[in-house]
């Protein structure tokens, strides 16, 4: 008699907290909000395309534009000081080392073929003036 009691009470207790189809539908519909929701999120974080050809020219970036450089006279002072580690106004080649565009360029940047380089010939090179 007591296995029938128990049947009854889980019996019992499944009907009071179910209601017939409410289970289904309530699972499609949070997994049809959750795929949507992953579709939207998708959407935001797509990269932006590229401007087409039918964009306006304002939108548009110049097939050759090339940045502007923005070395002022001042950045160029601070790293060939750094640069200078014997202090005596200009760079050999091993203190070139230090700036490993410099050092690439060391010939070109040497105007005056002393083997070393200067402020002037430096600040020339890095900001074109």
């Amino acid at each position: 008699m007591t296995l029938h009691t128990t049947a009854n009470t889980t019996a019992t207790r499944l009907a009071k907290h179910s209601i017939p189809s409410f289970e289904l539908r309530s699972v499609l519909l949070v997994a049809a909000l959750a795929v949507g929701a992953a579709g939207v999120a998708r959407a935001q974080t797509a990269p932006p395309s590229p401007a087409s050809p039918t964009s306006p020219p304002s939108q548009m970036a110049p097939p050759t534009a090339v940045p502007q450089n923005r070395t002022t006279p001042q950045d160029v002072e601070a790293a060939f000081g750094r640069a200078d580690a014997n202090k005596d106004g200009k760079l050999d080649r091993q203190e070139a080392e230090h700036l490993p565009a410099v050092a690439q360029r060391f010939d070109q940047i040497d105007a005056n073929h002393d083997t070393f380089i200067s402020l002037a010939e430096l600040t020339k090179a890095a900001t074109g003036s």
